[in-house]
């Protein structure tokens, strides 16, 4: 009898997964065939509004941000949610249950030079390559918002009973300041489950911390031999550069043929030389990419050093920058070069270290190196271990750093969170993706200041992600998968 009883228990279960699937699969199919056209529209009105924080005017009194804020509030009223805008968050809700499933987004985005973009990158470029919705933001978070909000759209219109509020977190400055969310968190009740739709699938359960060592060089020569000038690289702290350039002065014909020849076996970028009255501009182009993922772009500044190596330059600023990427990063992208920093775990894989951007003020230039840390190493040895390395290579070059901003970064991993594996299961479920497991990515998402967030979506596993380059995009294929992963999400842990 007692094996009947677990049987029969057994079998209802089954039944009622089965039955969740059935739900899920026709509401999601609703979901597309009913919203994918009004998303792509909500998506091209929500990156019309160039939403880049900008220094020196608060995010709630931005205009930008305001006319966002405006049509997120409309979004909501057209789709009978509520709505609080709560001046750096807002908040966009389905149902008044007690308890409820956070989904957490950001509508702020990174620059864009506009130069190399066919059309405006605030504007849906569809026609340019078909398929694709080229624009800043379509991956990197606004495609996510317009996704779910007719998830939860196609939800509310099925009529499907949930126990648990959705609530949509839209915060507007993940990437610039996490100041005012982690004081918005503090008084924000801590939901029964948080996603994150702001970085890749399958499910994501680990996140390297965002860290930066930024030395500050200050030093002038005598400009008698041959020096260089006008270092420039990287337009963003958290994009792999695509563009850096230099002056080199009072090089002779042998030493620029030497350099020319150097450039030639380097052939992952292009160079440029270009003589001008007082020297040679030597440019390079590479290519952009979000910097958590490294081994996605090409490196212009580290490939502008690279071709230096082994000249003797004036020990200027611009050279000493030079000499500090060839000495302690070079090419290699884990810091095998910066003194004992590199290491790696066994599941979130090696940290890694790129030089993202060069700053001028006056005589003084800085350099940030952007560093994408995993678990495996405390926070302590590794800042002595950079701080070592720092110090070893002044003394070697003669050089007095005039400062340096080291900010280490905490990683998470949260493989055992309960709503993991029921993500897990809605990805293999919608893809026949049997193998997929859960992830480790180099970026950090809000997630981290949630009790038991995980990431899912809203890019695939294996493809480029193209947030933060400088030719973002989002396939309608891909919107049309995550609508249907998002709805069905949305009704799993609405249950749960």
């Amino acid at each position: 009898m007692k094996k009947l009883a677990l049987a029969s228990i057994a079998l209802l279960a089954f039944n009622a997964h089965a039955k969740l699937n059935k739900i899920n699969d026709s509401v999601a199919d609703y979901a597309v065939n009913t919203y994918q056209s009004a998303q792509i529209h909500t998506l091209a009105n929500l990156v019309s509004f160039p939403t880049v924080n900008k220094d020196g005017i608060n995010t709630p009194d931005n205009p930008d941000f305001i006319g966002f804020k405006a049509l997120l509030k409309m979004k909501a009223a057209e789709l009978g949610f509520d709505y609080q805008d709560l001046g750096y968050t807002v908040l966009i809700g389905m149902g008044q249950q007690t308890e409820k499933v956070t989904i957490v987004t950001h509508g702020d985005v990174q620059p864009a030079n506009a130069s190399k973009w066919k059309k405006s990158p605030f504007e849906i470029d569809s026609t340019s390559e078909p398929g694709k919705l080229i624009a800043r933001g379509t991956e990197d978070d606004k495609g996510a918002i317009a996704t779910a909000l007719y998830a939860m759209k196609a939800i509310k219109d099925q009529q499907i009973t949930l126990n648990n509020r959705i609530e949509l977190m839209i915060y507007l400055a993940e990437e610039s300041d996490w100041g005012p969310l982690e004081e918005f968190m503090k008084s924000y009740q801590q939901p029964k489950y948080a996603v994150t739709i702001d970085a890749s699938y399958p499910v994501v359960v680990a996140e390297k911390g965002w860290s930066l060592i930024a030395p500050t060089f200050n030093a002038t020569s005598a400009q008698t031999g041959v020096y260089v000038s006008e270092l420039t690289g990287g337009a963003f702290k958290s994009q792999i550069p695509e563009d850096a350039s230099v002056v080199l002065h009072n090089a002779d014909t042998a030493l620029v043929s030497k350099l020319k020849h150097a450039a030639s076996a380097l052939n992952a970028v292009e160079f440029n030389f270009s003589e001008q009255a007082d020297g040679v501009v030597i440019s390079v182009k590479g290519l952009s990419a979000h910097s958590s993922e490294p081994e996605s772009g090409v490196n212009a500044i580290a490939y502008l050093a690279e071709v230096f190596k082994g000249i003797e330059l004036e020990n200027n600023s611009d050279g000493q920058a030079i000499a500090f990427i060839n000495q302690l990063i070079g090419l290699d992208i884990h810091g095998k070069q910066f003194g004992d920093i590199a290491y790696k775990h066994d599941f979130m894989g090696p940290m890694t270290v790129a030089p993202t951007l060069i700053e001028r003020d006056g005589n003084e230039l800085t350099l940030a190196v952007n560093l994408r840390r995993p678990m495996g190493k405390d926070e302590a040895v590794l800042r002595t271990q950079i701080d070592t390395a720092l110090s070893n290579w002044q003394v070697r070059n003669n050089v007095k750093l005039s400062g340096v901003d080291v900010v280490i970064g905490t990683p998470m991993l949260l493989d055992s969170a309960p709503h993991a594996q029921a993500l897990l299961d809605i990805f293999k479920h919608f893809t026949g993706d049997q193998e997929a497991g859960f992830v480790s990515i180099g970026g950090g998402t809000n997630a981290k200041l949630f009790d038991n967030a995980v990431s899912f979506g809203p890019s695939m596993p294996g493809k480029r992600y193209t947030g933060h380059s400088e030719h973002e995009f989002i396939t309608l294929e891909q919107l049309k998968l995550n609508l249907k992963m998002y709805t069905a999400m949305m009704i799993k842990l609405g249950n749960m």
